[in-house]
């Protein structure tokens, strides 16, 4: 028996270890009957509503289904299919446009800053030139985080943890709206355009679901517009499945991975599967590759031949010159063992609520980048002056306008090339900093150059995820464990004095994996991502090894990253398992109770008033038969909704008397979808006094055969049932079937 104390605490059960209340619970004193849980008091559920993945299966839903015979359904499955390829073509053309914009953008920037440099240096005129760099890069950013800060707060960040929450059952405010479409497309091209330490992959994945369930509903509530066209999935149950093919979509335009992308999908999104579903969003990351392969190919002038698969490709690694050896084994395990992942999660979580006040400015953020570029522009000068590249690097001659006139002018432009991540290429974009650290051949790099990039972007990793900006962390993951892993190879090679088997290469492409993995915590999906966009099944043993370790490791000392911003945002998440000390505890103890039941024949003015009690915030009703010659209550009859209560009140379906059979007008199943999602508050259904006084029968639209659990079952046996069947009300009876 539990205190109300205790109950606030089961309410957290996802965030909260039992095992600290073990010793308390113990010495408390126990209660005849539970008290009812407080729906008013810090709760998670108050904040956020859950999604109707349970189909009500009512007279209305019974009706429709049997009707369609076996053409009809064929049909349906016909217009899955055409969804999902709708889906991975918009999804393909938003990462094209994102991938060109961003190109285009940065291409004018640099131009207009070395046509500053090339006024001013004559006149002595460079600290201008640097004020002018740091300003542009500032107001970018600025007007990036200002449309996500005040126009749509929820496109913030990658977006993975918000539909992440989303597929496990939780409605998260306007996640998957055309708007936040907008402000997540915009804000990823303003931040990456503006040098801030952050990549464009991540945010594929939310524009793919936000796309989805656009697509899959057959019209848009923001802009008002009702195509008329897919309306039989217009419920929760198949938008969830439109989405998780959605985000493996995102996932295939990004890395060139299809594969990977069904397995994303599954690992870190998707709550809920089925083999159907797997073929279905296997067909969408496949259009989605194709469709972005093909169009940015069309871009360069290389119609014919689609060597643009995703939005970065790590390119391809020669097997027979960078194989690895039995020896290698021990140092792969030992690389996932210190990756700098876990030390990143909590030192980005403190600072994103401390150093808001003055250092979370996104403008702030742009000028110390720049200022910190503008420093390690003098040591990697020198470093790029000392291997006597300065004039015969091709990749230098071949751009027209940075040909170096004097030490000055070099460092600025050495700063300008630090921002883009690395000292090799004249403009060169993180992804392609990816690439060279992968394939550049040994002695490219100066090891204190690379020391000094990995601590200064590691930092600004940290600092930046926390902005109110949309980006994602993938890139920077891999820029940073793709620098640590070269220097690891360097090292290595130095210690074994040249050995063929220690390529600093090899070493790039672990470390870049084993980041990646310490942070977000994949396993399964990233190892075939990494094998799809390098193009390589060789290192498919050594990446797998090196992604357990890290997950292990990481998991010993902290949740992945995005878990930690799901609780930071305090959501009811379900996990996998029930937490494992609560077998004590049993469906009584952890129900609300009494519980707001209606009756089968109810009284329009009492249905009113209950879906109007601000104390309550009830969104399903058990249906009950009441005896009218006593007051207690019968058994279990159904259960109905909220949303399904606010449509009748809406088309005013009810009758004068109880005995009473005939209504104004039979409703059908597609005015319930035509109100879906957006059903009006009750605030807004006038119902006169008069009205108060008729009846509504609740018999053809309430669900005749909810999931019940008798008071004894178990905590776990309860979890079970809400987190396999996606379950948003759970109803408890006793052994007379009553609630």
């Amino acid at each position: 028996q539990l205190t109300p104390s205790s109950f606030l605490r089961i309410g957290q059960l996802s965030n909260v270890d039992l095992n600290e209340d073990v010793h308390e619970l113990e010495t408390e004193v126990p209660r005849q009957r539970p008290n009812e849980i407080p729906h008013n008091e810090k709760l998670l559920s108050l904040k956020y509503e859950s999604l109707d993945y349970d189909n009500s299966e009512n007279q209305l839903f019974l009706e429709e289904e049997r009707r369609i015979n076996h053409a009809a359904f064929r049909t349906v499955e016909i217009k899955r299919w055409v969804i999902c390829a709708m889906i991975g073509i918009l999804t393909g053309l938003v990462a094209c446009f994102i991938d060109i914009v961003v190109e285009n953008l940065a291409g004018l920037k640099y131009r207009v800053v070395k046509d500053n440099i090339d006024k001013f240096t004559a006149k002595g005129g460079l600290s201008f030139s640097l004020l002018l760099w740091a300003t542009l890069n500032a107001s970018v950013v600025m007007v990036g985080s200002l449309i996500v800060a005040f126009i749509e707060p929820v496109a913030a960040g990658s977006g993975i943890p918000q539909i992440k929450c989303y597929l496990n059952g939780v409605k998260i405010p306007h996640v998957v709206r055309l708007k936040t479409l907008v402000i997540k497309v915009c804000g990823v091209i303003l931040s990456v355009v503006g040098g801030l330490a952050v990549g464009k992959e991540g945010p594929m994945i939310h524009s793919g679901s936000v796309i989805a369930a656009g697509i899959s509903q057959g019209r848009s509530t923001s802009l008002k517009r009702d195509f008329k066209i897919f309306e039989y999935f217009r419920r929760d149950t198949e938008k969830r499945d439109f989405v998780s093919a959605g985000a493996a979509a995102g996932v295939s335009a990004a890395f060139g991975a299809p594969v990977g992308g069904v397995l994303f999908s599954l690992e870190e999104g998707a709550s809920f599967w089925n083999q159907f579903l797997t073929w279905r969003i296997f067909f969408a990351s496949m259009i989605s590759t194709f469709t972005l392969n093909s169009v940015l190919s069309v871009y360069h002038g290389n119609a014919w031949d689609l060597s643009s698969p995703g939005l970065i490709n790590f390119g391809r690694f020669d097997s027979e010159k960078m194989g690895y050896t039995i020896q290698e084994i021990p140092i792969f395990i030992f690389m996932g063992v210190v990756v700098l992942g876990s030390p990143l999660l909590p030192c980005e979580l403190p600072l994103s609520p401390w150093i808001w006040p003055v250092l979370c400015l996104p403008g702030a953020s742009t000028v110390i980048l720049a200022t910190c570029c503008w420093c390690q522009a003098p040591l990697g000068a020198r470093s790029w002056l000392a291997a006597g590249t300065a004039s015969t690097c091709p990749r230098a001659a071949g751009h027209a306008g940075w040909v170096v006139d004097d030490l000055q002018r070099f460092l600025v432009l050495w700063a300008l090339r630090a921002e883009l991540f690395l000292p090799h290429v004249p403009v060169n974009t993180p992804e392609k900093s990816v690439v060279n650290l992968f394939h550049d051949p040994p002695g490219s790099y100066n090891p204190m150059t690379l020391g000094m990039f990995t601590l200064m972007y590691f930092f600004l990793a940290c600092w930046t995820y926390g902005l109110t900006v949309s980006a994602g962390v993938f890139i920077p993951s891999l820029l940073i464990g793709a620098a640590w892993g070269r220097l690891f190879g360097i090292s290595l090679s130095y210690l074994t004095k040249g050995s063929i088997w220690a390529d600093p290469g090899k070493y790039a492409l672990m470390g870049a994996a084993a980041q990646l993995g310490g942070i977000v915590r994949m396993t399964l999906s990233l190892t075939v991502i990494m094998m799809e966009a390098t193009g390589n099944v060789t290192y498919g043993f050594p990446i797998m090894l090196v992604l357990m370790t890290a997950k292990i490791v990481g998991d010993y000392f902290v949740e992945g990253l995005y878990d930690m911003h799901i609780q930071l945002q305090s959501v009811p998440f379900l996990h996998w398992e029930a937490p494992v000390t609560s077998h004590s505890l049993t469906a009584r103890e952890v129900m609300s109770t009494p519980v707001t039941c209606l009756r089968r024949i109810e009284r329009v003015g009492t249905v009113v008033d209950i879906l109007s009690d601000t104390s309550s915030n009830h969104n399903g009703f058990p249906v009950v038969e009441s005896n009218p010659d006593t007051t207690q209550v019968a058994g279990l009859r159904g259960l109905i909704l909220r949303s399904q209560l606010i449509v009748l009140l809406k088309h005013k379906v009810f009758v004068e008397r109880a005995n009473l059979s005939l209504v104004r007008r039979r409703l059908k199943l597609k005015d319930f979808r035509d109100a879906y999602p957006r059903f009006p508050p009750i605030q807004s259904i006038h119902v006169s006094q008069d009205e108060r006084e008729c009846m509504i029968d609740l018999s053809e639209f309430m669900n005749p055969s909810p999931y019940t659990v008798p008071q004894e079952a178990s905590l776990p046996r309860v979890f079970k049932l809400f987190r396999a069947l996606g379950l948003r009300h759970l109803v408890v009876v006793d052994n007379r079937n009553e609630v």
